[in-house]
């Protein structure tokens, strides 16, 4: 190699703290949206120059309180420890999976064909289905499946549509590896799906199509 040209080395891998710091801050993003439109909605009702936008404000109220109910319900099972749940009924999963994309344009498709599943394959579950709506910006189609082999748990995710597409740093989290460049709030949930599913003796992996993107992990039953 060149003297001159410097040596391309991974990005370090941040420390527990860090990793904490990115969630937080990630969660945050996601829940300030409809709080902050919660508070505009409330705005509109105190200002005596707007009575005529009421049935507005309340809307924008009623709408941004059930999305910021749905995200925090979801997020419970998907980055928190819901309690003492070691098991979860895949049809409640469905509930709070499918509230989530009632506020995506991705319409979501759940095959899950198992009475019930662990906290590792349920935090899977909910982090890729969210994962592989996002990965659908301008819309499509996000099958979610999941079987029962033997002694694991397979699960598969396909997101298929117009744009289908998958941030680098998305990569890079899911393969265990630090940010670099990129957004962090992005890479962070995908590096915490690799932290948990390792550290539960899993293996997942993701694949970049034509308009397709795939997401594949196995977790002990």
């Amino acid at each position: 190699m060149d003297g001159d040209t410097p040596e391309t080395t991974p990005a370090a891998l941040p420390r527990t703290a860090e990793v904490a710091a990115f969630l937080a801050a990630r969660m945050c993003h996601d829940f300030i949206s409809p709080a902050s439109a919660i508070v505009s909605g409330l705005d509109l009702l105190d200002d005596p120059s707007a009575q005529d936008m009421k049935e507005d404000a309340m809307n924008l109220i009623a709408g941004s309180a059930r999305k910021l109910t749905d995200l925090l319900s979801f997020t419970r099972v998907a980055f928190g420890a819901s309690a003492s749940a070691e098991t979860f009924d895949p049809r409640e999963l469905h509930k709070l999976a499918q509230g989530v994309f009632n506020h995506m344009r991705a319409q979501l498709d759940w095959q899950v064909d198992a009475s019930a599943v662990n906290k590792p394959a349920a935090r899977l579950l909910m982090n890729l289905a969210q994962m592989g709506g996002a990965a659908l910006p301008t819309g499509g189609t996000a099958t979610i499946r999941a079987v029962a082999e033997g002694a694991s748990i397979a699960i598969a995710v396909e997101a298929v549509g117009p744009r289908a597409r998958l941030r680098p740093e998305v990569l890079r989290g899911l393969a265990g590896e630090g940010l670099g460049d990129g957004l962090h709030g992005h890479w962070v949930q995908a590096y915490y799906v690799h932290l948990f599913t390792t550290d539960a003796g899993g293996r997942i992996f993701a694949d970049v199509g034509d308009e397709r993107v795939t997401f594949a992990a196995t977790v002990p039953a």
